[in-house]
């Protein structure tokens, strides 16, 4: 064997291979997506995918993040905007959106990745429970920065507008996988949002 080759670069894009990955977790959960269905649409062997990414967990830890980046970078934005009703219409919308969007599965995987596992996959259960609950968290943050600016009233209570946005988003999530449209997602959205507390 040439030294040469020792140090030769990797035959697949990392990042395109990663998205593959992305998609069979979304479709089948932690559990259900074995290492041989993870392997071919990932297009590698076993041996490569080992070396680039580590393990399943790992592999699903560095999937999750690209998820976060990618179809759910629309968090980063809703926290952003200027008032807390604005900002929890964004969340619920990018929630549509990101769950119905051609050409990607329905639904959330940061919701169905481990809605029903074993033992095996108790892991991603807890992974997922966390990023979920740091995304109520920011959410969290981000009403009590309203109180505290006279953007929602001084009575309001934060951890539950939060607990309730997060969990309307949750159920968008569910319904999508389920077949439901994206114009009636957002018409629960919209709906959801008619019980914004008065300032």
């Amino acid at each position: 064997m040439e030294k040469a080759q020792l140090g030769r670069p990797r035959a697949f894009d990392a990042d395109e291979a990663l998205d593959k990955a992305m998609v069979v977790f979304w479709q089948q959960g932690y559990e259900g997506a074995s290492l041989t269905d993870l392997t071919e649409a990932m297009g590698i062997s076993r041996k490569s995918l080992y070396a680039a990414y580590g393990n399943k967990e790992e592999l699903f830890r560095k999937v999750l993040r690209r998820y976060t980046d990618g179809p759910a970078s629309y968090v980063v934005d809703a926290l952003k905007a200027p008032t807390a009703r604005e900002a929890a219409a964004m969340f619920l919308t990018g929630s549509v959106h990101a769950n119905t969007t051609p050409g990607w599965p329905t639904g959330c995987l940061g919701v169905q990745g481990a809605l029903a596992v074993g033992e095996t996959g108790q892991v991603a259960h807890d992974v997922l429970a966390e990023w979920r609950a740091l995304g109520q968290m920011h959410l969290r943050d981000r009403f009590r920065r309203a109180v505290r600016q006279g953007d929602l009233p001084v009575e309001a209570d934060p951890e539950m507008i939060a607990r309730y946005v997060m969990t309307i988003a949750n159920g968008l999530a569910v319904q999508a996988s389920g077949g439901a449209s994206r114009d009636d997602l957002q018409q629960v959205a919209d709906a959801a949002l008619r019980n914004w507390p008065p300032t």
